[in-house]
């Protein structure tokens, strides 16, 4: 999202209405003009008079030790400043219950907006009805609307659209890490309209949020369905933690291939032979006359909106929202575009359990519009048979992600073996239960990019209203 430009120099009143900050970033990102349009507007009210709950309902929290576990009974979901963007939340870390108890205010709860607060500041996101349960770190600012007041969902839109993300941002001190703190919102103006237009806005996101929340729920029962389907049901709630660790273990029968102990690791040798013990082919009979590969290499050429297209990273590639450079097509190979139905599988980093590395996304619909990086395996189909949304209903769990990375090679930056790749078995249920698995993953896209549309409509009444209002 573009930020309001400023177009006029900066005035030396302007450093008063600032606390007389002499750094750049107040003046210069568009905040103290979109602070003066809002003051402009006939009926402006302060951040704080609209909000309610624990502090006053801007939060965020203190430093604390985490200790993440893996059991759901004795964990809750918890999200970072980065985590809360994700798109399917199935892979977020879990905090200790005992822990997350005596933080029981940073409990998140639905309808309110959340903001990163540390680092990258700005990045928005709202709480969705499934999230009941979730905490959050203390790199996340709680605002939690009054509902008496003001509709949250309306608040949500004002807070992430061209007025108020710069506004946001502009309060960030900090030398290396940016930070914001609550008494640095408190006083930012929200404008107010009347009541219809703020109820529609939203209720358009409250709708997007349960779609939001059918995305996930349709994702997780496919991937439900296909074990069930394939006769593994007990890959649905795989826990890699709970098996006896990978120590003094002995492998016959090594070849050139690879001398690597990970590649051989107990742990991954069972799952691959479940996988291998049901009916089915391998990943590299299913993708061909399709694709198998990273990317290639190239050389980024920026451009402009109009004239580009958005790159996106094997970080952002996750996120709901998906962020990156706008670069030149033109000058860049064919296949940072993607055919509909493939999988990209994050093909470059390291072990870290948090790290998006032999994760993998789903590209169809909406998201086909993004080029993507080199740091991808494209997973194209060629069996019609077995179309891509099959695929990634076994792609997308955790079996197949601790399979991935038990293939890897490199040193510090890890990548796929591409034999072991090519060898990876792929159950395959009877025909008609793929076709059943692949259409709960293709409606749970069409449930993401209906909420991508319903939110962006809210957010552009918002902004013809505030443009209507200054005359």
């Amino acid at each position: 999202m573009k930020a309001v430009s400023i177009e006029s120099p900066v005035r030396a009143d302007w450093f008063l209405d600032q606390g007389f900050r002499l750094d750049a970033s107040p003046y210069l990102s568009g905040a103290l003009e979109a602070r003066k349009r809002m003051d402009a507007l006939p009926n402006t009210v302060r951040l704080e008079s609209v909000t309610a709950g624990h502090n006053g309902g801007i939060f965020n929290g203190p430093k604390f030790s985490r200790v993440y576990l893996e059991d759901p009974e004795q964990s809750v979901p918890f999200l970072g400043s980065t985590d809360m963007l994700e798109a399917d939340y199935s892979y977020v870390p879990k905090l200790s219950k005992q822990i997350a108890e005596k933080l029981s205010y940073l409990e998140v709860e639905p309808g309110m907006s959340l903001v990163s607060c540390s680092g990258t500041i700005g990045r928005i996101t709202y709480v969705r009805p499934d999230m009941a349960g979730f905490w959050s770190s203390q790199h996340v600012m709680k605002v939690q609307a009054d509902p008496e007041v003001i509709p949250p969902g309306y608040l949500y839109t004002f807070l992430r659209s061209p007025f108020g993300v710069p506004m946001i941002s502009s309060s960030a001190y900090g030398a290396i890490i940016q930070h914001i703190e609550p008494h640095h919102l408190v006083g930012l103006p929200v404008p107010r309209f009347e009541d219809s237009l703020e109820g529609k806005i939203h209720d358009l996101v409250a709708k997007s949020a349960s779609l939001r929340g059918a995305f996930q729920a349709s994702l997780v029962a496919a991937t439900e369905d296909f074990f069930h389907s394939v006769g593994l049901p007990e890959l649905i709630d795989y826990r890699w933690h709970d098996e006896e660790p990978d120590l003094g273990f002995v492998v016959p029968g090594v070849t050139p291939a690879t001398l690597r102990a990970l590649n051989f690791r107990p742990r991954a040798q069972r799952l691959i032979d479940m996988l291998r013990s049901v009916q089915g082919t391998t990943l590299g009979q299913v993708c061909e006359g399709g694709t198998l590969r990273t990317g290639a290499r190239f050389k980024r050429i920026d451009a402009d909106e109009e004239h580009g297209v958005r790159l996106v990273g094997q970080r952002q590639a996750f996120w709901v929202r998906p962020e990156g450079r706008w670069i030149s097509a033109a000058a860049a190979p064919s296949d940072i575009l993607q055919k509909d139905e493939t999988i990209l599988v994050a093909a470059h980093g390291t072990f870290g359990e948090n790290e998006v590395y032999a994760r993998s996304v789903f590209i169809t619909g909406n998201l086909m519009r993004n080029a993507y990086s080199q740091d991808f395996v494209r997973v194209l189909s060629g069996a019609p048979d077995v179309p891509g949304a099959y695929l990634f209903a076994l792609f997308r769990s955790n079996a197949m992600f601790r399979i991935l990375r038990s293939i890897s090679v490199g040193g510090k930056q890890q990548e796929y073996h591409t034999k072991f790749l090519r060898d990876m078995p792929i159950p395959l249920a009877a025909e008609a239960d793929r076709e059943r698995i692949a259409e709960k993953v293709r409606q749970a896209y069409r449930y993401r990019d209906r909420a991508d549309m319903l939110e962006d409509e809210g957010l552009s009444l918002l902004t013809q209203a505030i443009e209507g209002a200054e005359g």
